[in-house]
Formats: structure tokens, C-alpha cells, sequence
């Protein structure tokens, strides 16, 4: 299995591929506990927040469901790993409406 940070350079690769011309952050996780790894900036003023996981079932920091609740409710906003990375990313794509 895959570490976290190498499933994360790796994602980061096909949303660069996938959204050409998105901008993707990665966000300081001692600024604000719980704040999603990444902030993916896109046309159209489209964002969104992803929490990178190693695996479905790995543990979850303190904040980290509320904060993926408040980014959805604004915008668009998932727990992403392997296992649900192509389900996110097609919704993604909707959401992105690329």
C-alpha cells in the first residue's frame, strides 16, 4: 500500500492532467487542523477540496468530516483515496463541468 503523500503527488499529477490549466495547493495542515489537503483552482471560478487518504478506511483527524461538510455545502468537497479516486474525480468533472 501506497503512503499518503505518495498517493497525493500522484493525484496531484492527473488533476494537472485531467483540469489543464488548474491550480492546485497544497494547504499548511499546522494553519488549520483539519483543513483538506488540497485546494484544486480551476476556470469559471470553480475550486475544490480534497482530504487524501492512503486508504478507505484510514483514520480521520478532528474537523476534517466538518470541514469537508462546510467545502461542500460551498462548493465542492470529498475525502479522496485509491478506491473511490476515479468516482471523485468523474465527479469532480461534473462539478467542473469540463
Amino acid at each position: 500500500m501506497a503512503r499518503e503523500s505518495q498517493f497525493q503527488a500522484k493525484l496531484i499529477r492527473k488533476l494537472k492532467e485531467r483540469f489543464p490549466g488548474c491550480i492546485v495547493l497544497k494547504n499548511d495542515a499546522n494553519y488549520i487542523q483539519g483543513f483538506p489537503d488540497l485546494t484544486v483552482l480551476y476556470r469559471n471560478h470553480k475550486w475544490a477540496l480534497l482530504e487524501c487518504k492512503r486508504e478507505n478506511e484510514a483514520h480521520k483527524q478532528p474537523n476534517q468530516e466538518y470541514y469537508i461538510q462546510k467545502g461542500n455545502e460551498m462548493g465542492f468537497a470529498r475525502f479522496i483515496c485509491p478506491e473511490n479516486e476515479e468516482e471523485v474525480l468523474n465527479d469532480l468533472q461534473q462539478a467542473f463541468g469540463a
